[in-house]
């Protein structure tokens, strides 16, 4: 591989921002990708695998520079040697370059993968975190794979097309790829590409969404005609899915604190044609008590650390910190609390994150239930999923029904 300045560069200037600004790698990297119109699919596809290779491996590459944060410059320039000598790749003569000790970077590199945290290259409190409440073994094998880069999955949108379909129609745009597995309705890519400039896309045959998290909807047991009430819907992937299962028919409300994100899904459900999604905002509290005691169903998609998403979410590693999951933790139990009052009797529910922290999942599960508010619930299922098992994201979903 032969190193062009202008790419070496641009990825340089993202990572300032990224490590410097605490700005998010995704948004970097995608105005960092338009900064020259002439730069081809190879190249943007350099820009972008490089910068979140250098943000995942931040803590190992540091140490082996020996650079601290806030970074300048020639330390980020230390940093992407770093990165090229352990790939490999033989580094062009300029003064960036000059002198580099490439027999010093692996042998430091041989030395600090001996130690889990510099080897995965986490925090001290996030490696403690995982091995108190996963166990060594257990928490070993999980961020190894957490580390790895998520594969690209996409639902096929069954209220266009079917999957089989879905992979002929793709094939003809040259986009390569095949069925899972134990996943109805996934494809997984063979090769990374920009599937959004796609018509298929365009058209709304499908959506981006990891296999982990096409789990959820189909947990939720819904039927045709159904009232479902997706209470943190975000952006609504998991209401598209949702709206698929159940033909159009019946209704989904789908609320969020964030009206953006609602904007988003609206525009989203209209490419899907998905006619039976309502979105509303919960700007009060009016929002929430005018729906209890009147849903079949209720997703709880809850905010949650989102350590089952680090292979697709690097940077993530770097801007938790350990108040925030304190918080979180008391987040999620008022959620299910207070939004659980929306199921029926009889109707049943799902609490879900993108966590793989017990604390998160089966401890709030726990914690419900022995509630007053709990008391009328039973678990039927649960279900735990491990990046290392499963090799998508790690998730945990609970199913419960209203006696």
């Amino acid at each position: 591989m032969r190193l062009h300045r202008n790419l070496v560069f641009a990825t340089i200037d993202a990572l300032s921002e990224i490590f410097n600004e605490g700005s998010y790698a995704d948004k970097v990297i995608e105005k960092t990708l338009k900064r020259d119109k002439r730069w081809g699919s190879r190249d943007r596809s350099f820009i972008a695998e490089t910068t979140y290779d250098i943000v995942r491996w931040k803590r190992l590459y540091s140490e082996i520079a020996d650079v601290k944060q806030p970074f300048k410059r020639e330390d980020l320039f230390r940093m992407f040697t770093v990165w090229a000598v352990l790939r490999g790749i033989e580094l062009p003569d300029w003064p960036q370059f000059a002198g580099t000790p490439e027999r010093r970077i692996k042998g430091r590199f041989d030395e600090l993968s001996k130690t889990r945290k510099y080897r995965e290259s986490i925090p001290d409190w996030m490696d403690e975190l995982g091995e108190k409440e996963l166990g060594a073994d257990t928490w070993t094998r999980e961020i190894k794979a957490l580390n790895n880069q998520a594969p690209v999955v996409i639902r096929a949108n069954r209220l266009k097309i079917t999957p089989k379909d879905l992979v002929a129609v793709l094939a003809q745009e040259e986009i390569e790829t095949h069925n899972l597995k134990n996943y109805p309705d996934a494809l997984v890519l063979k090769e990374r590409a920009n599937i959004f400039k796609t018509k298929a896309f365009q058209n709304g045959l499908f959506e981006v969404q990891d296999a982990s998290s096409q789990r959820v909807a189909d947990f939720l047991d819904v039927k045709p005609g159904m009232r479902v009430v997706d209470t943190c819907a975000g952006a609504g992937g998991k209401s598209l899915h949702l709206a698929a299962l159940m033909e159009n028919k019946g209704q989904i409300i789908a609320l969020d604190i964030y009206g953006n994100k609602l904007k988003e899904l609206k525009r989203r459900a209209k490419r899907a044609g998905a006619h039976n999604i309502e979105t509303r905002s919960i700007d009060n509290n009016k929002v929430i008590k005018k729906l209890y005691n009147s849903a079949d169903r209720v997703l709880i998609d809850a905010p949650c650390s989102g350590l089952g998403v680090l292979s697709r979410n690097p940077d993530a590693k770097w801007k938790l910190q350990p108040e925030f999951l304190d918080k979180i933790r008391e987040t999620q139990q008022q959620i299910l609390q207070q939004y659980s009052k929306m199921l029926k009797k009889g109707g049943k529910m799902v609490y879900a994150t993108c966590s793989v922290l017990p604390s998160e999942n089966q401890k709030q599960v726990e914690f419900f239930l022995n509630s007053d508010e709990g008391k009328d619930f039973k678990l039927l299922k649960d279900e735990k999923i491990l990046s290392s098992d499963s090799g998508y994201d790690g998730f945990y979903m609970a199913l419960l029904e209203k006696k």
